[in-house]
């Protein structure tokens, strides 16, 4: 009898002492997703220990960082500041783009993916990139974490193998990669590869995997559902709505047995939002955790955690600065490693700040020669920081046609034809050629071997020309039509430059190059005849010599900027003028320009900038001097804009300005611009001293900008208080 006591004892001990394994399983159901952070707030404020987490899209995000460590609190808080629109765009930072891509972005309105004489969308709106790096930043602290079942909550998520329709348990491997693969909504984000399966968002084959979350073994499930019914047409209102909703045809069906296996299930009261209302996350989360409260009593009942019943969550301390020691780059092919590091920026063995590693991650995406970039940052072994480990898949597409449009007082009407081959005639090359048609022809050509950190090698090639009323003393020479008392001459003007150079990076934000230029320079009027009675010639001259610039950008943007700093410096050398031949005296000129850009408020942003330039040498050629007035970008040679004066008003071999504009967005990418710029030029002020003297002159705007997909249309009204009468200048289009 005491044997038979005591065994039962122990057997009623055992099943005392017994904890139920709790599993979590969360389904997809994009926004409305948002709400397994409101059950999670309440789940956690229980003190519930929960053993196992299973998620699909959405619900595969949600999950997987809370599996990392990350308490549904500070899943709200996070989820609070991100900008799901960025996500959504992938738009990247103008800052982290290399100038390429910056004049990409700044020039043309339309880009279309050319490839076998036809043209080929895109697989997906978005890349994911932004949304890749917000994952990689946040899961930082398990990156070293491959087998899923070792995360502080074992976890997995299922995503949808799109060459077989099959369903892929991702419980191994990269974290952030497989999140992504559970949630890339089919032509929102593009397919996500893992182990040379393209995967799709999971929800295409199980939105809510509770039969293999118990097949881990576990006796209680909780489940949240954030799935809807069918919707009805006026429900329909985005192509994500419509795709959930072929979606849900079989999913719907599935739920009615996948309740039944669920012991505790969770059903949010969403059916007032839809897969992309991420403007309403926090009505979306109130609403997980509404629907969270009414089933308080069964969830008390879970083991709770030890000792104190609170789950710990994850002390995440963000790092200033990060050491890189070894780098390992796969996938690439066509693009040698000097070029993938040259973009991100990176050299093995050295300590950057996190964000430069981040501008230097956009900087490589940005180029657009690579379909995805996937990495992870693990501690190295056997010294303090991280090895990068990456791969890269490079872009099938090598050629591209692009379109602009664009009007000004300047160049008038312009229609931009862009062709632009990548990979032409080497590794790391890429040719672009632009063609603009309209009242005045032009076009521009770059070919360049990119080598990253190392010696670029490029050519350039444009052609200009326009016709305009410009100052006298621009082009006059001889002392007949200096002393005939003209104050300005219509002028044709054609200029034909081409250039040889090589350029790198110095100090990693400054883009340094030098080379040979060649120029043909034209001018011409018809307003005074010469010897043979035909258009007066004040110059047709061919120009060698050496070119050098110094270049940083960091503006946020390069027609509204509201944060950032600039400088753009150039020097060059003349060493021939065939209108001279050997009676030419070389000459130099230098310039700058500088400008610092912040926000005063969310609305308000000044602008400030300073210029300037001198000539030193022979100054007896005046072809190539500086000419100041005229409003917009991109202008040839030492043309000036200066706001109050009209296009090459202002003329001397030497000048200095500053500018200050004040911009106010009323409306999102709405300005109402108020702009001051202050100048000397005149011949050798840097001799005179004249330089540092009270500006001879000024000229102050007020404009209004709006930002449209060809680019800002800008409207002008300038007044100058020395001429003592206003100029309107408009343009429309991106400047090129």
């Amino acid at each position: 009898m005491l044997v038979f006591a005591t065994i039962s004892a122990e057997a009623q001990k055992r099943t005392q002492d017994y904890k139920p394994k709790v599993g979590l399983v969360l389904s997809g159901g994009g926004a409305k997703g948002l709400a397994h952070i409101g059950a999670l707030k309440v789940i956690d404020s229980l003190g519930v220990k929960v053993d196992y987490v299973a998620g699909t899209s959405m619900g595969a995000i949600i999950g997987g960082l809370y599996a990392a460590g990350y308490s549904g609190k500070q899943l709200d808080s996070l989820f609070q500041v991100i900008n799901f629109d960025d996500l959504l765009s992938d738009e990247l930072p103008r800052a982290s783009k290399t100038f390429s891509e910056r004049d990409n972005a700044e020039k043309y309105a339309v880009k279309l993916p050319f490839n076998n004489f036809s043209v080929k969308l895109p697989s997906a709106i978005s890349k994911g990139h932004n949304t890749y790096n917000l994952f990689s930043d946040l899961l930082m602290p398990v990156g070293d974490v491959d087998d899923f079942s070792k995360l502080p909550i074992p976890f997995f998520c299922v995503a949808t193998n799109v060459e077989n329709g099959m369903q892929v348990i991702l419980n191994k491997g990269n974290l952030v990669q497989s999140i992504m693969a559970s949630g890339a909504l089919p032509s929102l984000y593009q397919p996500v590869i893992i182990n040379d399966a393209v995967l799709v968002d999971g929800g295409v084959v199980n939105n809510y995997p509770v039969d293999e979350l118990r097949d881990l073994g576990m006796d209680v499930v909780i489940g949240v559902d954030v799935q809807d019914g069918l919707a009805d047409r006026e429900r329909l209102t985005s192509a994500p709505d419509v795709l959930f909703q072929i979606n849900n045809f079989r999913t719907i069906s599935d739920m009615r047995q996948k309740v039944r296996r669920t012991d505790i299930y969770i059903k949010p009261n969403i059916m007032d939002f839809s897969v992309i209302s991420f403007d309403e996350g926090q009505q979306i989360i109130d609403a997980g955790t509404e629907a969270a409260l009414t089933k308080v009593k069964v969830l008390k009942k879970l083991p709770k955690h030890k000792p104190n019943g609170v789950k710990l969550p994850l002390k995440y301390k963000y790092s200033d600065s990060i050491a890189i020691n070894e780098i390992q780059i796969k996938g690439n092919k066509d693009y040698t490693r000097a070029y993938v590091l040259g973009k991100l920026k990176l050299k093995s063995h050295e300590k950057i700040s996190y964000q430069d590693f981040n501008d230097g991650v956009n900087n490589l995406v940005a180029t657009n020669n690579f379909d995805a970039f996937e990495y992870q940052l693990k501690h190295s072994k056997d010294t303090v920081g991280f090895d990068l480990l990456a791969r890269v898949e490079e872009s099938s597409i090598d050629t591209y046609l692009k379109f602009g449009a664009h009007y000004d007082d300047l160049y008038k009407t312009g229609i931009l034809l862009n062709l632009t081959k990548k990979r032409m005639l080497f590794k790391n090359d890429e040719m672009s050629l632009d063609v603009i048609l309209g009242d005045n022809v032009r076009y521009d050509f770059e070919y360049l071997i990119d080598k990253g950190f190392y010696w670029s090698i490029g050519v350039k090639s444009r052609y200009n020309q326009f016709d305009k009323k410009v100052s006298a003393g621009l082009v006059l020479e001889e002392e007949s039509y200096k002393n005939s008392g003209l104050n300005k001459i219509d002028v044709k003007l054609r200029d034909f430059t081409n250039q040889f150079y090589v350029q790198t990076l110095f100090r990693r934000d400054f883009a340094f190059s030098i080379g040979a230029e060649h120029k043909f320079l034209e001018l011409e009027t018809e307003n005074l005849t010469g010897l043979d009675n035909n258009d007066y010639s004040f110059r047709s001259t061919n120009y060698l010599g050496l070119v050098g610039a110094l270049k940083m950008d960091q503006y946020d943007d390069f027609y509204f900027p509201s944060k950032g700093v600039y400088f753009d410096g150039q020097l060059n050398i003349y060493l021939y003028s065939s209108s001279e031949g050997s009676d030419f005296e070389n000459y130099s000129i230098a310039k700058a320009n500088m400008g610092y850009a912040t926000r005063i408020s969310n609305k308000l942003a000044f602008n400030y900038q300073a210029s300037g330039g001198f000539k030193f040498g022979d100054k007896s050629d005046p072809a190539l001097d500086f000419a100041l007035g005229g409003f917009g970008s991109h202008l040839i040679n030492n043309f000036v804009p200066f706001l109050g004066y009209d296009f090459v008003s202002l003329t001397g071999n030497s000048y200095v300005k500053s500018s200050l504009t004040f911009d106010y967005e009323i409306f999102k990418k709405q300005h109402i611009l108020l702009e001051g710029n202050w100048a000397n030029i005149d011949d050798d002020i840097f001799d005179s001293g004249e330089w540092f003297t009270l500006p001879d002159y000024t000229g102050y705007s007020l404009g209004y900008g709006v930002e449209t997909f060809i680019g800002p249309i800008q409207l002008k009204y300038t007044y100058s208080p020395e001429l003592g009468e206003s100029i309107w200048f408009f343009n429309v289009g991106f400047w090129f």
